[in-house]
């Protein structure tokens, strides 16, 4: 049987200001983009790899966006796993996020939050023990 969906490849932001989000993203991360795509002379694409599995973030330029901006924070959550929920929510509003959703424990094992980045997109952070036990082979 074959597996419709067998994990997530790139997640994809968008941005009007490439710039800014370049500078913004490379904090988050501690490292510039991996890949650099220009278009026009102008940065249009830049991607981070990220975490266990080297995930991929994207963030496009508006301009290339298949939709209008929904001008309010928009879209699905997307997870990243942290070990800490809490100091991962801090530094992202140190760096200049909004608050979206605010540390919550959902259940044993589960806790979670969003921030709204400063470029429009909502990134979401947390501790799921479920996710360690995959990754110790459990």
């Amino acid at each position: 049987m074959t597996t419709m969906l067998r994990g997530f490849t790139t997640v994809t932001f968008f941005a009007g200001d490439m710039a800014a989000a370049r500078e913004w993203y490379t904090a988050v991360f501690g490292a510039e983009p991996y890949f650099v795509r220009e278009a026009g002379g102008e940065l249009a694409y830049l991607e981070w790899r990220a975490g266990d599995h080297q995930h991929e973030l994207g963030v496009l330029s508006s301009r290339f966006a298949p939709h209008q901006p929904a001008g309010r924070p928009a879209g699905a959550v997307i997870y990243w796993a942290v070990d800490d929920v809490e100091a991962a929510y801090r530094r992202l509003l140190s760096l200049g996020a909004t608050p979206h959703d605010e540390p919550t424990e959902r259940g044993p094992g589960y806790v979670t939050a969003s921030v709204t980045d400063p470029f429009g997109n909502i990134l979401g952070v947390m501790f799921n023990q479920h996710y360690l036990d995959v990754l110790a082979g459990a």
